[in-house]
């Protein structure tokens, strides 16, 4: 027993003691305490309470003159019981004297004094007014009833213990929540080349003036290697066919370009002589190589100078700005003639040339569903986005599907149809945590995956994450508004949620209708514009709308289908508004 129940024992057994045996001896009752004018249907507010008002009704002869009536209200589920409220007490006439003398006499303190209420004459019917707001604990709230436990002794232990129902509770936030709008891609299989392109600079040292390849010299070998390196996968590999490798030398800075220029170009051919050698490449193959040259110009050597706090790094900018529409013997006549000329030769001229190389392929393209299944095994990283969208297309589970979206993501980390049908497979999985990360991976910034987003939020209840989110996109799109209807609804701001959600006269309009007691308007909407929705949810709503109606027949009308949905059929067992309808016979079969 809670301490509630221990204080209401002690209040009224000495009490009990004060008046006598004969407040144990309950009057007798022909009828039941009731809720009028009917138990109301209580809904979460954003704070997750609810407001009880109602008036309990109480009929004449039902408890003694020397009694109290007491009221505690219980939050219960099919199974428990969750919490407990602040009950309320109707003393009689006798028993409200009793209690007045200990008060006074003996310093009693009644621990119901604010909730207790003084009764005339218990022969006639008492309707007292009871007003709280609870919080409901976590967890789904459809289902849930307040009860009233009632007892009419005065220890409240004597006799027996009336039970009425003050209050159903439902939320219609699991419902509304499965409208949540997500557009599933259906990805376009179209075949284009796959031109792939590769690029590196390599820092090469060469004796003066000479341009033939050594790779004992500095660290030659290793520049080389990596060239090497760089290369040969693709040469190597039968998918691939080498379209294009553009060489070139950098023309020193220093020394007039008419040397410098043919110096570099020869360079450059020499590092192609040098790989198409090591390569072992056929004629054709070497065909695709060009060399060139072109000024390395003073910038690198200004950049250096600047980050390495040189002072003179101005003088030379200023040099360079004023000459850069000449060549660089130009700008190097004026940077010769500064006094720090002899420091930048020795310290920031480089010491090596640079020969940058750009590389072109072209991969084999798969064509057939056949091909493109079997290399997918093989060589996933020869697929274009666009073929490994198609197998994701051409397996059969979800589960297979997610790992040919992942697989996309590691070669194509911004591709917004993985990242969103990843994303909904996953929240489908009630993995909303790990479809956020996917999401939010992927730099795509289109308003289809700031939907994808924020159904993720919502799955996790971050509601005001989602509304910030689908607020920035709502106004230019259709789907963000609608969403963000939705999720007012989950927030439990219904006449928010109502109004965003008019425009679209679905099934997410007419829950957010009977969320505001718009029972005939929720029904116009079902066998109106969404008359053609026969899904398992729209007919457990058109039943919903039916129920509050009162008619019985479009309620079995529609039961059914909505029982095909094992979870509506679950939910559709606690409903209360269903509840006038469990002693039909035709309630059996559907709850079968």
């Amino acid at each position: 027993m809670n301490m509630k129940n221990t204080t209401i024992m002690a209040y009224a057994c000495a009490l009990a003691l004060a008046v006598g045996a004969a407040a144990c001896s309950p009057a007798a009752k022909d009828a039941a305490v009731s809720v009028t004018p009917r138990v109301p249907v209580l809904l979460p507010d954003s704070t997750g309470a609810v407001n009880m008002d109602i008036d309990i009704s109480v009929p004449p002869h039902y408890f003694s003159r020397r009694s109290r009536l007491v009221v505690l209200p219980q939050l219960r589920d099919s199974s428990r019981l969750l919490c407990e409220y602040d009950p309320v007490a109707l003393d009689a006439p006798i028993y409200s004297k009793k209690m007045h003398r200990l008060e006074k006499l003996y310093g009693y303190q009644d621990s119901l004094a604010s909730r207790r209420h003084k009764v005339e004459s218990t022969g006639e019917a008492i309707v007292v007014p009871y007003g709280n707001r609870v919080t409901l604990p976590e967890g789904p709230q459809t289902g849930r009833r307040i009860y009233g436990v009632v007892t009419t002794d005065g220890c409240g232990e004597c006799s027996a213990v009336d039970t009425v129902l003050l209050a159903a509770i439902d939320d219609p936030v699991d419902l509304i929540k499965r409208k949540y709008n997500l557009e599933w891609i259906e990805p376009e299989f179209t075949i284009k080349p796959k031109i792939r392109e590769g690029r590196g600079t390599a820092h090469m040292q060469f004796i003066i003036n000479r341009y033939d390849i050594r790779p004992e010299l500095g660290n030659n070998r290793a520049e080389l290697d990596t060239m090497l390196a760089r290369l040969r996968p693709v040469v190597a590999d039968t998918l691939a066919e080498l379209t294009a490798v553009h060489i070139y030398g950098l023309a020193s800075a220093d020394g007039p370009l008419s040397f410098n220029t043919p110096l570099s170009r020869n360079r450059a051919n020499a590092a192609k002589q040098w790989l198409c050698d090591r390569l072992g490449l056929s004629a054709a193959q070497r065909r695709v190589f060009t060399t060139a040259s072109r000024p390395e110009g003073w910038e690198p050597v200004v950049q250096a100078m600047t980050a390495a706090g040189n002072p003179d790094s101005v003088q030379v900018r200023a040099i360079l700005d004023k000459y850069a529409d000449q060549n660089d013997d130009v700008a190097e006549k004026y940077i010769r003639r500064l006094m720090c000329w002899p420091v930048i030769r020795d310290n920031y001229l480089q010491k090596d040339r640079k020969v940058e190389y750009v590389y072109t392929y072209m991969i084999k393209n798969f064509t057939t569903d056949e091909e493109l299944l079997r290399m997918y095994d093989v060589r996933p990283d020869a697929f274009s986005e666009a073929e490994l969208l198609r197998v994701s297309t051409l397996k059969k589970t979800p589960g297979e599907k997610a790992d040919v979206y992942r697989t996309v993501l590691r070669y194509f980390p911004q591709s917004e149809t993985a990242a969103n049908n990843l994303a909904i497979l996953l929240l489908r999985q009630g993995k909303a945590y790990e479809a956020e990360k996917i999401l939010k991976q992927c730099d795509a910034t289109s308003a289809r995956l700031s939907n994808a987003l924020a159904a993720a939020y919502v799955y996790q209840n971050k509601y005001e994450q989602a509304v910030e989110l689908l607020s920035r996109i709502q106004a230019g799109d259709r789907q963000g508004r609608y969403n963000l209807g939705i999720v007012r609804a989950c927030q439990h701001r219904y006449d928010e949620a109502y109004r965003l959600l008019k425009p679209y006269n679905d099934v997410a309009t007419a829950i957010a209708a009977l969320c505001l007691d718009r029972n005939n308007e929720a029904d116009g909407i079902m066998n109106g514009p969404a008359k053609a929705d026969t899904t398992p949810l729209a007919e457990y709503v058109r039943a919903q709308a039916a129920a509050r109606l009162g008619r019985a027949d479009d309620v079995f009308a529609h039961l059914p289908n909505a029982a095909k949905d094992a979870w509506l059929a679950d939910r559709m067992r606690g409903d209360y508004d269903f509840e006038p309808y469990h002693a039909d016979e035709r309630w059996e079969k559907v709850r079968k």
